[in-house]
């Protein structure tokens, strides 16, 4: 469709004069190499084309006339007449700009510039990865408000669009500001008019006063630095916000300032959940895990609170407080600054967490809609978004089932940017946070190297934050690994994993993780009974943990109740469908059902855990024995023959040892590995 990131951005301003180009930001206009296309004066015609052009998909002539026109005579015909004209303006010689197919409508953009559709292509991308050239070329695409003056009198839907994008867009555009000040040399005269920009679109942002502070006292002006922190304080108590870490910023950053014209004071000291960051060439502090802010779900048709969104919304914070993986903002700040009409971007600058989520309710015939949406607040970049749609038969069990997916969703893509993010710093500049996620993502990766480069990164996290719960868990987890690969001495790594277990409950008794830890310890030990209360504890802290409902059917799968296990398993996979444990989440379902004498079930998830990309040898040898007891003996015997391709001893008592299964489970599976030779 439009052109993306690599060209639009880089040759925008070429486009201008040669080629077809769509101007959204500012007055709409359209421009054909250098000159201005007259559009006729109706402002339905100029929405039209500005909504077809952000389409990302053909809409239907019933959801145009539906968006644009307040039930005229003939909607239908008055879209024509739109359509016709767009036809002149925009159609070339040998080419149809305006498609229509099936009663659906679309724009075919290609060699078209659009301007917001570079931006949001840069956003998708990622803002953080650009140069500056490139945010430069981007900043320059903001010569005014997104479609500009464009309201329609009785069009609510379209005004309700309008009001969302231009949202979204001011949030690219702080974001683009944000990270031109950051990655500008610090003397460039290009600086302060960013910082006067992103000020203007985020007065409430910390992060913008604190750069501000940080120039101007680079520059020796600390009397404006005086006057500038007067009137931001000023500012923050007609809102009733927190001016607390900004003023803490400025006292660190006089500090640091021994030509200051006042006596330097200390600045506060960091709270144990802090950590010092560098923003601007100051030193502010803030969690040194991650944060979040759930902004009020909107409800259609709802115009007042405490209906279902806001229930759902109350029970997501309440779920994701409960897993303790990051900062969640409690419901009174969100819910006060949604009574004020903060959109969900500005929220989360105002309330200076790294991730916003936020979404809609809607109730039709027959059906429930649940969107959401979660977005970086620093880089404007949707992580995540998806759309649930439920037949409310049960509307409180749909609810309950519609919020662990959203849970478990919001948890496992925070974790999953937050490694990802880890692993591009060098590794002498992490702070706990981000070596802890280092280390998770080395852990994931399931061999013996990688387990000890994961068990260096965890001990740098503790070596910083000593009261790191999540990084104790992470160092059991690693020792764990080593006993159950054997790669090291077992009794010894047992005895490790459950000490680092133990710190982790010592610090966090309420932490879900620290009880999976110690779970999985005991595992190890032969306390079976003892590992299931743990990992009961583990579930019941956070129903929405999905590693230990995996950790659950995993012991129950060896001699514990088979349907128990599968229950779990299916449990923890639909709460975490991509999780990096996935395939242990199956192979534990395969177990139990070799026990329950359902053999081609077994092979059947057997086989799926075996397909993981990052399935060991152990998952392997899980799939040769209940592939051989379902009588498969061809396919078991291709996974016996690479297993003793990477461990040429490999026998069945090894397998057999590497798990604690009851004495039919153990006759079952040396049947199947006599079958195949493993015997």
């Amino acid at each position: 469709m439009g052109a993306g990131v690599e060209t639009g951005v880089e040759s925008s301003q070429a486009k201008s004069h040669q080629g077809l180009s769509v101007r959204l930001f500012g007055s709409l206009a359209l421009v054909r190499d250098g000159v201005p296309v007259a559009l006729p004066a109706s402002r339905k015609l100029r929405a039209l084309l500005a909504y077809l052009a952000l389409a990302p998909h053909p809409v239907g002539r019933g959801k145009l006339c539906e968006l644009l026109w307040d039930v005229p005579n003939d909607p239908r015909g008055e879209l024509r007449w739109c359509l016709s004209k767009l036809r002149a303006a925009l159609d070339e010689p040998d080419r149809r700009r305006i498609q229509t197919a099936d009663d659906t409508i679309a724009l075919d953009l290609d060699g078209i510039c659009v301007d917001a559709l570079d931006v949001a292509s840069a956003a998708a991308a990622g803002i953080e990865k650009l140069g500056t050239e490139r945010l430069q070329a981007l900043s320059k695409l903001f010569v005014g408000d997104f479609l500009e003056g464009l309201e329609i009198d009785r069009s609510p839907l379209f005004n309700n669009w309008l009001t969302a994008q231009r949202r979204r867009f001011g949030s690219c555009h702080a974001a683009i500001l944000e990270h031109l000040v950051k990655t500008l040399p610090a003397d460039s005269e290009d600086v302060s008019s960013h910082l006067e920009k992103w000020l203007e679109l985020t007065p409430f942002d910390s992060c913008a006063h604190i750069a501000l502070l940080a120039r101007l006292a680079r520059r020796g002006q600390f009397g404006a630095c005086e006057d500038h922190l007067a009137a931001a304080a000023a500012l923050f108590q007609s809102e009733e916000l927190d001016f607390g870490p900004i003023r803490q910023a400025w006292l660190a950053i006089r500090a640091e300032r021994p030509c200051a014209t006042m006596p330097a004071q200390p600045a506060a000291p960091p709270t144990p959940n802090q950590s010092p960051i560098m923003l601007g060439g100051s030193e502010a502090t803030i969690p040194h895990k991650a944060s979040l802010a759930v902004m009020p779900f909107a409800e259609d048709g709802c115009g007042v609170r405490g209906g279902l969104a806001d229930g759902l919304t109350h029970d997501i914070i309440t779920r994701l407080a409960k897993l303790r993986d990051f900062f969640v903002i409690a419901r009174g700040s969100v819910f006060a600054l949604a009574e004020k009409n903060i959109a969900p971007e500005d929220a989360g600058r105002r309330l200076n967490v790294d991730y916003v989520a936020t979404g809609t309710v809607r109730s039709v015939t027959g059906r429930l809609i649940v969107t959401i949406e979660l977005v970086e607040v620093r880089t404007a970049r949707i992580v995540w978004a998806e759309t649930f749609e439920r037949k409310p038969d049960d509307i409180f069990s749909v609810l309950d089932d519609i919020g662990n997916s959203i849970v478990a969703s919001i948890s496992s893509e925070i974790e999953t940017v937050e490694r990802n993010r880890a692993m591009l710093k060098a590794p002498n500049s992490l702070n706990a946070w981000e070596a802890y996620h280092r280390g998770l993502w080395h852990m994931y990766r399931f061999t013996r190297g990688e387990n000890e480069q994961a068990r260096h990164f965890f001990d740098i996290a503790l070596s910083q934050d000593p009261t790191f719960t999540r990084a104790y868990a992470g160092l059991s987890f690693t020792h764990w690994q080593s006993a159950f690969q054997r790669w090291g001495d077992r009794d010894r790594d047992s005895a490790l994993a459950f000490e680092a277990a133990g710190q982790s409950l010592l610090i966090d008794d309420h932490n879900p993780a620290a009880h999976w830890a110690m779970g999985r310890a005991l595992w190890l030990r032969g306390e079976g009974n003892a590992s299931l209360l743990e990992l009961q504890r583990a579930v019941d802290l956070s129903p929405n943990f999905a590693l230990g409902h995996y950790a659950l059917s995993f012991v129950q799968s060896q001699s514990g109740d088979p349907q128990a296990a599968i229950g779990s398993s299916d449990h923890s996979r639909h709460l975490s469908p991509f999780d990096p444990l996935l395939f242990g989440m199956m192979g534990a379902r395969a177990m139990a059902h070799v026990r329950l004498g359902q053999f081609d079930d077994a092979a059947h998830w057997a086989l799926k855990a075996a397909a993981r990309p990052n399935a060991h040898v152990i998952i392997l040898s899980i799939a040769a024995h209940c592939l051989a007891l379902a009588g498969r003996l061809d396919e078991a015997k291709t996974f016996a023959a690479a297993i003793r391709k990477t461990l040429p001893g490999y026998r069945a008592d090894d397998f057999i040892d590497t798990f604690r299964f009851d004495p039919d489970a153990t006759a079952l599976f040396k049947l199947g590995a006599k079958r195949i030779g493993l015997n």
